[in-house]
């Protein structure tokens, strides 16, 4: 039985975190100084108005400007990117770009430094201080509203029912068959009919056919006294001797006068003389081609009518005891019929699953049929409700099974003016992790041109290494991509395998994957952490949606 990997989602997430907290600040851009002036048109706003943040710069004709894009003004959001105007004076340009700015929570604000590269080299502006101040709002002027109640949304419509048609459709079909062939009480034939009435009935039933036949008008005298001496052969048989139908002429009168001399059935001497007379007559049409007259014949056939109501006489009453016999075996047929028609049910029923199961296998696998019957956790994960939504700030667009929840992050204190990190996770009875980190900070420091960012990066993804071998995982065999979002969001792809421990123990290790995507830029550290069990294919297939899905949202110029 295969062990499950005992993930931490938590505490992976935090500290991967962690690490991206501490260097975090390596990605801020250095600086140097150039003809870059820059300034807002007001230094204090209502939450959700505009500002004008303008960057002018004065170069030579011949060199190449590049101004910010993106969401580079973090805490505040850029609404707008106005086009560059450009100016001649003499032998230089002056180029004046302007950005809409907001901010809709209330406070004081740092327009953090903005890089600007003139003909290949970085300048940084200066940063500006922006107050954001509440709408004051006038009670007797502006009536107030009670919140209004949350609107019920209509999930979209799906083909679900459609299926519950259709196994509805089968199961009563099934139900109709089974009933139709095994509990329905069906007509019965004469034959049946006849084999349950008692024997004196049948015997007076099988004279009177005898008398609606044409074998005395066609002189067919064999057959006309087989089936009399039957009759009467028959009713004895079930009566009073057990042996009378196999038994000659002889035998079976020995047999009669015996019984009757040991008082065991009250048949005078003249009726069995009667009965021999009419069986050894029937032997000699039979065997001899004798042919009596029609006349004789019908004398027989009354004879043995008469017979039949005198072994009837002179069988003894049927004691208390053998009646309860006769009801007990009654029912001791009814249930041996009701068992044989649960066993043809209960078989036609595991024919008719073995047979649906083997059809579906054929269609879809047999290790799919299986998890499917038995709701296997990551097949559930993979066809549920996925959720596509945004976390973090800028956002991560992202497809996952499940809401992604909030994680809280440790952030030094000294570090919580120019960091914030927002975290968001989801786990999988330990054998899936998803989650997201975005690290943002307000402002970098001056001074000498650092590493670049790819550089940064790179030391970002070895602190996710790092830190997912600090939560107990080994033998971590990692291979670096370069990743590009469907909405063109330039990255770094982190993949592999490792091992991990199966229990909080630590001592059974068991494979597992990983998937790592980074993207940074000047003041954003953005990644998703991927951790699932090895050789699931349902598994294999969440991670495969979400990745496809990840976009980063920005606002170009």
């Amino acid at each position: 039985m295969k062990k499950e990997i005992h993930f931490n989602k938590v505490n992976t997430i935090k500290a991967i975190g962690f690490c991206l907290v501490a260097i975090a600040l390596l990605l801020l851009p250095s600086s140097s100084f150039g003809q870059v002036k820059t300034s807002i048109d007001s230094t204090s706003i209502q939450i959700g108005a505009q500002i004008t943040y303008k960057i002018e710069v004065e170069t030579d004709t011949v060199n190449s400007v590049v101004f910010p894009v993106g969401q580079s003004f973090m805490p505040l959001e850029m609404i707008e990117s106005y086009k560059t105007d450009t100016t001649k004076q003499n032998a230089k340009y002056k180029l004046i770009k302007k950005y809409g700015l907001t901010q809709f929570d209330s406070g004081h604000y740092v327009i953090p430094k903005q890089k600007v590269i003139i003909a290949g080299k970085q300048y940084l502006t200066d940063s500006l201080l922006v107050d954001i101040s509440n709408i004051a709002v006038d009670t007797t002027k502006q009536n107030l509203y009670d919140i209004k109640p949350m609107l019920q949304v209509d999930k979209p419509a799906s083909s679900w029912w459609i299926y519950v048609v259709i196994g509805l459709i089968v199961l009563a079909l099934v139900g109709f068959l089974i009933y139709w062939f095994v509990w329905r009480k069906k007509p019965l034939t004469e034959e049946e009919q006849i084999a349950l009435l008692p024997p004196y009935d049948r015997a007076k039933l099988a004279l009177q056919k005898l008398d609606e036949s044409n074998y005395l008008s066609q002189d067919n005298y064999k057959d006309y006294y087989s089936e009399l001496t039957l009759a009467i052969r028959t009713y004895l048989d079930e009566k009073v001797y057990d042996r009378a139908l196999e038994s000659t002429t002889d035998e079976l009168i020995t047999r009669l006068e015996v019984l009757s001399d040991g008082s065991q059935i009250e048949l005078s001497k003249e009726d069995i003389r009667k009965l021999e007379t009419v069986l050894k007559r029937a032997d000699l049409v039979k065997f001899a081609k004798s042919a009596p007259d029609v006349a004789l014949a019908k004398i027989d056939r009354t004879v043995i009518d008469q017979e039949i109501d005198q072994v009837k006489e002179a069988l003894p009453e049927a004691t208390e005891e053998e009646k309860l016999l006769d009801l007990e075996y009654k029912k001791a047929q009814d249930r041996k019929d009701f068992r044989q028609k649960v066993w043809v049910t209960v078989a036609a029923i595991v024919f008719m699953l073995g047979l649906t199961f083997a059809a579906f296998s054929y269609r879809y696998g047999f290790g799919y049929v299986v998890d499917t019957v038995f709701q296997k956790d990551t097949k559930q994960l993979l066809e549920g409700g996925w959720v596509d939504s945004d976390y973090g700030f800028p956002p991560i667009t992202i497809s996952t099974p499940e809401v992604l929840k909030r994680q809280e992050m440790p952030v030094p204190d000294e570090l919580k003016e120019q960091i914030k990190v927002s975290a968001f996770g989801y786990e999988l009875e330990s054998k899936f992790t998803v989650g997201t980190v975005t690290t943002t900070f307000s402002d970098a420091p001056t001074g000498e041109k650092g590493p670049s960012a790819e550089d940064n990066l790179l030391q970002a993804i070895e602190a996710n290494l790092k830190a997912i071998e600090a939560e107990g995982g080994r033998n971590i065999i990692a291979n670096k991509d370069k990743f590009k979002t469907p909405n063109g969001a330039e990255g770094v792809k982190t993949s592999g395998t490792l091992e991990y421990p199966s229990d909080d123990s630590k001592e059974d290790y068991v494979k597992g994957q990983f998937v790592i995507l980074s993207f940074a830029n000047e003041q954003v550290m953005q990644q998703i952490i991927i951790t699932y069990l090895k050789d699931d294919i349902y598994l294999d297939q969440v991670v495969e949606r979400i990745i496809a899905s990840v976009e980063l949202k920005e606002k170009e110029n």
